[in-house]
Parts: C-alpha cells; sequence; structure tokens
C-alpha cells in the first residue's frame, strides 16, 4: 500500500496516506456518538477503549507507514495532496508517532482521573481532535494550512485546560492560555500576511523561491520575526514561555502531559518545516537572518527554564519550568543549522530527543495525576517517604527523573548526548556547552524528587487505598517506553537523521 501510494494511477486514493489523522478525527467523533446514544452512561469504560483504540491504530498505521518507506525518498519522494497545502513524508509521520503514543497513554490514564467527572466524553473527544490537529502541523505544506492546523489543536486545548470547571485554578489557568494563545495566533497570522505580502504565495516552496530576490528585506524579516513568535508561544519557548507554567499547574495532571509533550512537539513540527522548507538559508537575504534568532531563543529559553524550576516548591510547577528548559534544548535543531553544515543530523538529533521526551516527560506528569489521585500533597515535602507505599511507581518516576536530567543510561542521556553532538559536529560547540551546563543545573531539581520519595523520612502514613488500574498501567509503560529507547536508540536516531536529511 505504501508503494502504491506514490502513484494516483495505481488504484489507491492518495489521501489515504492520511489514514491515522483521520482514524483519530473519526475516533472523536464516534465518542461524540456514543455519548449521545448512551447520555446516562455512568462508566467511561467503553469511551477510555474507544479512545484508547483508536489512538493505538493511527500509531499503528503510523509505523507501518514509516517502516514501508512513505512519502520517503526510496519509495517516491513525498507525497502532496490538496493542492500542495499537505504533505506527508518522513519527518510529518515520525512526530505522528509521538502525538498518537502520548495520546493513548493520557487517555489510559485518564480512565481513572474522569471516574468522578462530568463530561467524559467531551474530554477524550478534545484530547482526539487536538492530536488530529497535531498531525496535520506536522503535515502542513502552506503558511495558510500551517495556522488553521495550529489553531485546530489549540481550541481543544484551551477547553482541555479548563476542563475542571469546579477548580478555580483550573479555569484561570485555560482563561490565561486562552488569552495569551489568542494574541500569538494574531501575530503569528500578521506575520503571515507580511511574508504573502513579499511572497505573493501560502506554499513553503514558492514562498522559498519568491524571497530569494525579494527587494522587501524589512517587511520580510519583520515578519519572519512574528513567525517566530508565533512559534515561540506553541513550544513555550521564552518570551512566551509564561503561560506554560500556568496552564500545567491548573490543568488536570494528563493534560498537563499531553501539552508539555505532544503539543510542544507539534509546534516544533511545523516550525521545523516553515523554515527549512519556506526559509532556506541558501535563499533568504541576508539581513533576515532567523538562525540567530533561534540561537537567542535557545540559549535564553533553556537558561531560564532550568533556573526558574531550581527555585519551584511544588513538583507540578517544578516540570512546568523543566518543559520550558527542554523546549531550549530541542530549539538546537534550529539553532544550530548553517549553510553547507550537517543540518540533516542536528535536526534529527532534536526530533529523536522529542521522541524521547514524549515518554519521560508524559510518563512525570501521569505519576503526578497517580499522587493527585491517593491525596498526596504537591510539594516536594509531600513526597517523602512515598516509595515506601508505592515503590514500583516510584522506580518508574525516578527513571523519569534521571532520563530528563539526562544521566547515562537512560534514554534522555542518548537523546540529549546525540544533540550535543550534532551541534558541535556543525561548528556551535558554545551552544553545546550551554545545552550541557543547563543540564548539570537541572540534576539539582530532578533528585530532588527521587532524594524525598526514596531517602527522606514521611512526616507521617500515606493513605493509599487504591491502584488505579489505567494510571499504573501508563505510568508502567511510560517508564518501559524510556527504558525500551536504550537499546532502541540506534534506529530512533538513524530514522529520524534519515527523514530530516530529507527536507534539505
Amino acid at each position: 500500500m505504501s508503494l502504491l501510494l506514490q502513484s494516483a494511477d495505481a488504484g489507491t486514493p492518495m489521501w489515504s496516506a492520511l489514514a491515522p489523522t483521520i482514524l483519530l478525527g473519526v475516533t472523536g467523533l464516534v465518542l461524540l456518538g456514543i455519548d449521545m446514544l448512551w447520555p446516562d452512561e455512568t462508566s467511561n469504560t467503553v469511551l477510555a477503549v474507544t479512545s484508547a483504540v483508536g489512538s493505538l491504530l493511527a500509531f499503528g498505521v503510523t509505523a507501518w507507514f514509516l517502516v514501508a518507506g512513505t512519502g520517503q525518498t526510496r519509495t517516491g519522494g513525498e507525497i502532496t495532496l490538496y493542492g500542495d497545502a499537505l504533505v506527508v513524508d518522513g519527518m510529518s509521520l515520525f512526530f505522528t508517532l509521538i502525538f498518537t503514543i502520548v495520546t493513548a497513554m493520557v487517555v489510559v490514564a485518564s480512565y481513572d482521573y474522569l471516574r468522578e467527572q462530568r463530561h467524559r466524553a467531551e474530554f477524550y473527544a478534545l484530547v482526539l481532535f487536538a492530536a488530529t490537529g497535531m498531525t496535520l502541523m506536522a503535515m502542513a505544506n502552506s503558511l495558510a494550512t500551517a495556522f488553521v492546523s495550529l489553531e485546530l489543536a489549540s481550541i481543544p486545548s484551551y477547553a482541555l485546560v479548563a476542563y475542571l470547571k469546579e477548580d478555580k485554578g483550573s479555569v484561570e489557568a485555560g482563561l490565561k492560555y486562552f488569552l495569551i494563545g489568542a494574541v500569538s495566533s494574531a501575530v503569528f497570522a500578521f506575520g503571515i500576511s507580511l511574508v504573502y505580502a513579499t511572497s505573493g504565495s501560502m506554499i513553503f516552496g514558492d514562498v522559498a523561491s519568491a524571497v530569494e530576490g525579494s527587494e522587501m528585506v524589512g517587511v520580510l524579516g519583520i515578519g519572519v520575526l512574528m513567525i517566530v513568535g508565533g512559534f515561540a508561544f506553541k513550544t513555550a519557548s521564552v518570551p512566551f514561555h509564561f503561560w506554560a507554567p500556568e496552564a500545567y499547574e491548573g490543568a488536570p495532571a494528563p493534560i498537563s502531559g499531553f501539552l508539555s509533550s505532544a503539543s510542544k512537539a507539534a509546534g516544533f513540527a511545523v516550525a521545523f518545516r516553515v523554515f527549512v522548507e519556506a526559509f532556506p538559508l541558501g535563499a533568504i537575504p541576508a539581513g533576515v537572518d532567523w538562525v540567530l534568532a533561534f540561537q537567542v531563543l535557545a540559549v535564553v529559553t533553556m537558561t531560564l527554564g532550568n533556573f526558574a524550576a531550581a527555585t519551584q516548591e511544588k513538583v507540578k510547577r517544578m516540570l512546568a519550568y523543566s518543559s520550558i528548559g527542554h523546549a531550549g534544548y530541542a530549539l538546537i535543531g534550529l539553532a544550530a543549522l548553517s549553510a553547507g553544515g550537517p543540518n540533516g543530523d542536528v535536526l534529527g538529533a532534536s526530533m529523536a530527543h522529542l521522541l524521547v521526551y514524549g515518554f519521560m516527560n508524559t510518563g512525570a506528569f501521569l505519576f503526578i495525576a497517580l499522587v493527585e489521585h491517593w491525596g498526596v500533597g504537591r510539594t516536594f515535602e509531600d513526597y517523602n517517604g512515598l516509595a515506601s507505599a508505592a515503590p514500583v511507581a516510584a522506580v518508574a518516576m525516578t527513571v523519569f527523573m534521571f532520563s530528563l536530567a539526562g544521566l547515562p543510561p537512560f534514554g534522555g542521556f542518548l537523546s540529549k548526548y546525540a544533540l550535543f553532538y550534532s551541534a558541535i559536529e556543525a561548528g556551535f560547540w558554545w551552544l553545546a556547552a550551554v545545552g550541557a551546563i543547563n543540564s548539570a543545573l537541572s540534576l539539582f531539581y530532578y533528585s530532588r524528587v527521587v532524594k524525598a520519595m526514596w531517602i527522606e523520612e514521611p512526616a507521617g502514613d500515606f493513605e493509599i487505598g487504591s491502584r488505579p488500574v489505567g494510571l499504573y498501567a501508563a505510568v508502567l509503560f511510560a517508564g518501559i517506553g524510556t527504558l525500551l529507547l536504550l537499546p532502541g536508540f540506534g534506529p530512533v536516531i538513524e530514522t529520524a537523521q534519515s527523514v530530516a536529511a530529507a527536507l534539505f
């Protein structure tokens, strides 16, 4: 089928290359249909199973496409659809793998989290619709498609953050997230209009051809800078990062993991394609130095995020700030690009880090959801001695913390090593040095969680009366995934760098 997709004459409709996206969207609609047919159903088992099956089917189809070479050079190259508005290639499939597996973990974990909540079908449907928008972001081949798909992913996310309607913190976080998101969308749209004014097209390839000889360098530069701002919001990068701690802390914990992993990866997916294909280094005028902008963003984002995380007293808020630091690491994928450099290796290393991050960071937030389910407090002190009451979950959380810090031999160490090594190979040793120093700093606050769980004495007895199946399964799956990426990192980084190199 993958080979047949390369040719419209072969009888297989080209739109079938969108199968993962269609599966996610249809599953969201089915969830709403189930709720309409059985509105008084008290159990959410059917909803959770349907959501998990839909997201896992999308994951399976994506993995099949990626292995079979759909949209890749060895089977005929990228597949373009709908007047080149969408493109299916190795990079879009690689990111879709991240979105679908994170979605599967989040919906499984939400089975227990939502048991006492209302509007459960709406919750699951919004998660699936947000994931649908993320897959479209990864496939966007036009500035218009990038904007629409970004909104398609963002609007359900606003509602999900404010899902706990009786919790003032959740509602306030959702409102702030929405207001800042609306402002950043306006900035992004204005930037697109300026680029369109200078290029006369929205399609990335046409924009690249037009900007090469553009005489309106000033207008183009402002437009590109505003587009950088739009992506900075979506990836929670400085200076549009301040919504992240509020939104992640106020949102239901599974949604915090969803936003900080899948949503962040979606922002990077579309940013990578826009700047590599619409504003290529060989064609962009000398006065529009977007690489320099991303170098500044990367250094400031990773440094500010890590220093802020080190000063937090609440574990969930610490994770929120640390996710900003990880956005800084991922930005190296754009900050270390250069004309004639090993760009495929750099970009691919950043993509591989986002995949590993999807497991370890989602798992950490799901552990927070587990702790909230037990009614344990939110500060580091509240975690004192928790390992004595829940050793298996504590082991998983220890894996997440050490992997996020980049300690060997966990997956986070290998992905950071590949990222920093690629930056050095490209001649940006100072970016790798800043990243390594920040990683060393992050060990301080990540190890605080481990120390509290395993070394500190508890202030009292924990009242852990249940072992929620869904949350436990999701946390353990994320932990196993983080560990399996250790032996499997070779194929992961090779695949990521191979599909990234096809962009240049």
